[in-house]
């Protein structure tokens, strides 16, 4: 990861936090359109120079052309990190090899185990206070007129249900695919619970390395006036979901993780939000956990032959959990 600013728009969301999102956007009648296009591959016809910008910074960021990596230590069985997008979608199911590494594991460890209702419910319980002003402001305020009735009419909610609520709960509400969503509630697995499922089914321990719980916490962590910017990257993007989650998806198939750093970015200019309003959200939802991550990874690697699957996102980079795994003494080497 290159030390710079980075704009990560909570319609991508669910490449970085393994989190239910709250059903509260208004559903259109009837099945949701899944067609999607390639937003990087459109830059090449509609802003060529942007495009090539975005496809040669990608190819500088360390780590960035990988998803399942080796990690081995002297005297320790080896183990494997896999990077996944917490998508349902069936094209970014385990490759060959990726069955296989886990085919091997000992113990399976995710980012968030425990996804049950229950579990979230409770999760959203404690949250509850944080998702609150407690200051005087209310939304409409950190809002312009028209981004606030844009805001309303998305989630088919009054003004009086929307202002007590800080940036960030909203922006979960707003966030996500419809195909994504229904894909979901027909009972189709993301790929982390794929990966669990096979745990559990095996009978393999299966450990988790964070909690819903300190996933909001993060979030509700953020200035509110860069939850405001998010809130409005996210606004500007609300008819792009299914195209945002397409150009996830190609982008991780085609092994380009990297790309979608600075294809971001360039939403952001395009939306009118500036990358560097976004600092605390890099630091707290990116760095910080992948520090954690690494940390609560270090004793099942200890013990060897653990299979860590996590968001994509958090493998490259210099500041990624290859980076830092190397740091922590371990070889790491790509394997696809």
């Amino acid at each position: 990861m290159r030390a710079r600013a980075r704009y990560i728009p909570l319609a991508l969301i669910a490449a970085l936090l393994a989190i239910p999102i709250p059903q509260s956007r208004a559903e259109a009648a009837g099945a949701p359109r899944c067609n999607g296009f390639n937003m990087l591959d459109k830059l090449a016809a509609t802003d060529p120079g942007l495009h090539d910008r975005i496809v040669t910074n990608a190819a500088k960021i360390e780590n960035g052309n990988a998803v399942l990596w080796k990690i081995e230590r002297a005297g320790h069985a080896p183990s494997y990190l896999f990077g996944t997008v917490h998508l349902s979608d069936a094209r970014v199911a385990m490759s060959k090899a990726a069955q296989e590494a886990l085919a091997t594991a000992r113990a399976v460890v995710i980012e968030n185990s425990d996804l049950s209702p229950e579990a979230s419910a409770n999760a959203y319980r404690a949250a509850a206070k944080s998702a609150l002003f407690d200051n005087g402001q209310t939304l409409d305020k950190l809002l312009s007129k028209t981004e606030f009735d844009k805001l309303r009419r998305s989630l088919n909610g009054t003004p009086e249900s929307l202002r007590p609520y800080r940036p960030w709960i909203v922006s979960l509400m707003l966030t996500g695919s419809e195909c994504e969503r229904q894909r979901v509630s027909n009972g189709d697995l993301v790929l982390d619970m794929a990966v669990a499922n096979h745990a559990k089914t095996n009978g393999i321990p299966l450990a988790g390395l964070e909690t819903t719980q300190e996933q909001l916490e993060a979030l509700a962590s953020i200035p509110d006036n860069e939850q405001a910017g998010m809130l409005r990257a996210n606004l500007s993007l609300v008819d792009e979901s299914e195209n945002l989650m397409e150009t996830m998806v190609q982008v991780y198939l085609a092994r380009r993780v990297g790309a979608l750093w600075d294809l971001q970015i360039a939403l952001a200019e395009k939306a009118g939000v500036s990358a560097q309003d976004f600092a605390s959200f890099e630091q707290t939802i990116i760095v910080e956990r992948n520090r954690r991550m690494r940390d609560r990874s270090l004793p099942h690697l200890e013990k060897g032959g653990a299979f860590v699957a996590v968001g994509a996102l958090h493998l490259p980079g210099r500041t990624g959990l290859v980076s830092l795994l190397r740091e922590a003494g371990y070889t790491v080497t790509a394997i696809e």
